[in-house]
């Protein structure tokens, strides 16, 4: 089963435009931090630009943050890399001649949206300053 990394690929994004104020920053050199193709990396950005969140003029790579660090939350990156897909996946292919296979889904939908609740919530209350401080705190760099 393949799942999205999106999410943490956007981070990373804004991240790393964090950390290079100011410099060059073609899809290419993205693309070698986070080991995927440009393509992928200017599809982000250019989700990352619809959702609010960056400042880019396609030809001259040089994009910055919308906003602060402090005013970026990581549910606005989910929002903007994600949409409105959910965190949990229920399975739509079981069996519909099984009485497990035809109700297990319902019986889990109200979990699965508490929980998509749970995340979102904590998500908004995580900023991108937050996420920057601890990378600060791991790597031993200052900003």
């Amino acid at each position: 089963m393949k799942y999205s990394t999106r999410l943490s690929d956007g981070v990373h994004i804004l991240i790393f435009m964090l950390l290079n104020p100011g410099a060059e920053l073609t899809s290419d050199a993205i693309a070698l931090s986070i080991r995927t193709n440009p393509a992928f990396v200017r599809q982000m950005m250019s989700l990352l630009k619809k959702g609010g969140l960056i400042n880019c003029v396609k030809g001259k790579p040089r994009p910055t943050l919308a906003k602060s660090p402090e005013e970026i939350t990581l549910f606005d990156v989910y929002k903007a890399v994600e949409g409105d897909k959910p965190l949990l996946h229920l399975d739509t292919h079981t069996n519909p001649e099984c009485g497990v296979g035809v109700n297990i889904q319902y019986a889990l939908r109200e979990y699965y949206d508490k929980v998509q609740k749970s995340a979102e919530d904590t998500m908004k209350n995580i900023t991108l300053k937050d996420i920057a401080d601890n990378y600060f705190n791991r790597t031993g760099k200052e900003e």
